[in-house]
């Protein structure tokens, strides 16, 4: 049998599904871990867990490559990639179900294509635009048309979960800005700035209300949290975004409201109707056709 060799943009295409699959079971653990642990002392122990896990990699990786970093984009990275996102999205997942906070986030494509057009010059062709409409409407029968009555839908987390997406879309934008920069590098420092900045807060927030009791299986989701849906899968999707567009990784965000709703009617006893069956068909189309490649 002859040697399989992958494209940089096949390993991107892997990298990112992979991702998909772990942050699509990010909100289930989320949702069942911030109902014992506040927000920013949970965001905090899971980028601590997060650090320790990328730590040895880091300086093995550092003592290899003697690249100088981009410090300024990076901790604008960790800002608002890790302090602000996942305080943001920790305090919206206390007010709204998983599936609907999956639902949200599937909005993410909109808010990186644009601006990844505008800024970095990236051509959105017919086809991603097609796919990229696709997975809005699948979104939007998912997460708004489809939804079940009697599922949570509160105003302030909705608001809080918009305006993670919109942290999130900043960080895209500037991880595909500094794509020559080796991917490890990039992942573990972002991730060492934005977990100091979040010390300080849960600091203060173990000062006024005391450490809170957490138990064993709350700590089992914040360690998988930690080494799986930050370390590694920030890893790989700063892998992702060297060899694809942000606008066509941005479109592959759309499985999370697939997988994560799928996920919390399993796990968390959620339901899921007819019209979100028929929105996840439409966003793995949309997918599916963003991923296309173009023929110039």
């Amino acid at each position: 049998m002859g040697k399989i060799i992958l494209t940089d943009r096949t390993k991107g295409f892997i990298s990112i599904i992979f991702v998909m699959l772990i942050w699509g079971s990010s909100f289930s653990v989320t949702r069942t871990v911030v109902q014992e642990v506040p927000p920013y002392i949970f965001a905090t122990l899971r980028h601590i867990i997060a650090c320790m896990a990328l730590l040895p990699f880091y300086l093995h990786r550092r003592r290899m490559v003697k690249q100088q970093l981009p410090y300024g984009k990076l901790a604008l990275m960790g800002l608002a990639g890790v302090t602000v996102y996942y305080g943001l999205f920790n305090f919206a997942m206390k007010y709204i179900s998983a599936s609907t906070g999956a639902l949200i986030e599937g909005l993410i494509p909109v808010f990186i294509a644009i601006p990844a057009a505008i800024i970095l010059k990236e051509q959105l062709h017919k086809k991603l635009i097609t796919g990229m409409v696709l997975c809005v409407t699948g979104v939007i029968l998912v997460g708004f048309i489809g939804s079940p009555k009697g599922d949570t839908h509160a105003l302030a987390g909705s608001v809080l979960m918009l305006l993670a997406v919109c942290c999130w879309s900043a960080y895209t934008l500037l991880s595909r800005s500094v794509k020559e920069t080796d991917t490890l590098l990039t992942t573990a420092v972002s991730t060492f700035i934005g977990s100091a900045l979040l010390i300080p807060i849960a600091a203060v927030n173990i000062g006024l209300h005391g450490m809170p009791e957490i138990s064993l299986r709350a700590w089992a989701g914040i360690v998988y949290l930690g080494i799986f849906a930050s370390a590694l899968a920030y890893f790989l999707y700063n892998r992702a975004l060297e060899s694809l567009p942000a606008a066509q990784v941005g479109n592959f965000l759309n499985l999370n409201p697939v997988i994560g709703a799928v996920i919390a009617m399993i796990f968390l006893k959620e339901a899921f109707t007819g019209w979100q069956i028929a929105g996840g068909l439409l966003v793995l189309a949309g997918i599916w056709l963003s991923a296309k490649r173009v023929k110039h």
